[in-house]
């Protein structure tokens, strides 16, 4: 007996050092901002290719073709932060990636209101080096907020603070992440992968909610389980369908005039979130389109920042 609770007390000195030194290796590469979401030898789904990843710098930076999932973290000063993060899906249609006009330039908004804000480059089912392509997108997602959670006390987070916000078709995996959080959808690689992947809270913004013929955008269904999907799948990306009691709180931002991703959309969800009595708000301006980021030139719409600030500020 006294030689089990021996060996008993080695694994689990064996196991927290483990995970001091597993948190103390991305603690050292967080400095460099950009961290990767799997070892380079181990990402799931990926298939031998000679596909390489795009990024064209116009007045948007645009990523396609995504081969290295990545975690670009932004942290306010010490002084400053207040404990919230928040992971940030650009949107593109599951095409390309919008990356400052809805990922870095989000992610400095945040800093200046003391939140840290974390930009996830995560792969695209557009891709020809993955394989399973719908699930790809959730299997970053599901990884991106487990290990901000692993480093939660490094960035000066609090593990309990950690949500999501997604733009468009982010918008989609966002609410994908916020609804599919339980599932399993790859192998455990290490000490993260045991942490919830469960957001606290969700942001969306003009998203993509529905697959169904009548709500949805059809680039983005198509992306991402193909042009002529099983009704299974159509179902199970409808994520209005997929809200439970433990959906996290979510606010909604969208435009009336959107004639892109309809607002319908955002009904859809907003109605399954109170049937569930999820805490919810849904925020939909007369005017602007869609895809208008932080909106600067509004002088109107240009406010749901401060929606978000003060719906921040009072989450339970």
């Amino acid at each position: 007996m006294g030689l089990q609770i021996v060996n008993i007390a080695i694994m689990k000195i064996k196991r927290s050092l483990y995970l001091g030194m597993f948190m103390l290796s991305f603690q050292l590469m967080a400095q460099d901002t950009i961290i990767s979401l799997w070892p380079a030898d181990n990402i799931p789904n990926r298939i031998p290719s000679s596909e390489q990843e795009v990024v064209e710098k116009g007045d948007i930076v645009r990523i396609s073709k995504v081969q290295e999932p990545t975690l670009e973290v932004y942290l306010p000063s010490k002084a400053n932060a207040t404990g919230d993060a928040v992971l940030i899906f650009p949107g593109g249609g599951y095409h390309i990636l919008a990356y400052d006009w809805e990922g870095t330039d989000i992610a400095k908004f945040l800093n200046s209101k003391g939140i840290a804000g974390i930009v996830v480059k995560y792969r695209l089912p557009t891709s020809d080096a993955i394989k399973e392509k719908h699930k790809v997108p959730l299997i970053d997602a599901q990884r991106a907020i487990r290990l901000v959670r692993a480093n939660a006390a490094a960035w000066n987070i609090t593990e309990r603070n950690i949500g999501i916000m997604g733009f468009s078709a982010g918008g989609h995996l966002a609410s994908t992440l916020g609804t599919h959080f339980q599932e399993e959808v790859y192998a455990r690689q290490d000490m993260a992968d045991e942490l919830s992947a469960r957001p606290d809270f969700m942001v969306l913004v003009y998203p993509v909610i529905s697959f169904s013929e009548a709500a949805t955008h059809s680039g983005s269904r198509k992306a991402l389980i193909g042009e002529a999907p099983v009704a299974e799948l159509v179902n199970h990306y409808s994520n209005e369908l997929q809200v439970t009691e433990n959906t996290p709180p979510t606010l909604l931002i969208h435009a009336a005039d959107d004639t892109a991703v309809v607002p319908q959309n955002k009904i859809l969800f907003f109605q399954a979130l109170r049937k569930k009595k999820v805490p919810a708000a849904l925020h939909i301006y007369p005017k602007g389109g869609h895809g208008f980021s932080l909106a600067p030139k509004d002088t109107y719409l240009r406010g749901w920042t401060d929606r978000l600030i003060e719906w921040l500020e009072n989450l339970e």
